[in-house]
């Protein structure tokens, strides 16, 4: 059985709250960074989340 490619990346808001998602992305296919709209229940409003590395 083949492994998965994906790897794990975190989702750091940009509000700076420090709130983050943990999402799965296949690095051969999505080569470039991502960003996605998200909740940030800190804050309580939908802001852009961006890829980062986790420690």
């Amino acid at each position: 059985m083949a492994k998965s490619g994906a790897i794990t990346i975190k989702m750091l808001s940009t509000a700076d709250t420090g709130f983050f998602y943990v999402k799965k992305k296949n690095p051969r296919t999505k080569v470039e960074k991502l960003e996605m709209k998200k909740y940030d229940p800190r804050i309580r409003k939908h802001v852009v989340f961006r890829e980062t590395k986790i420690k």
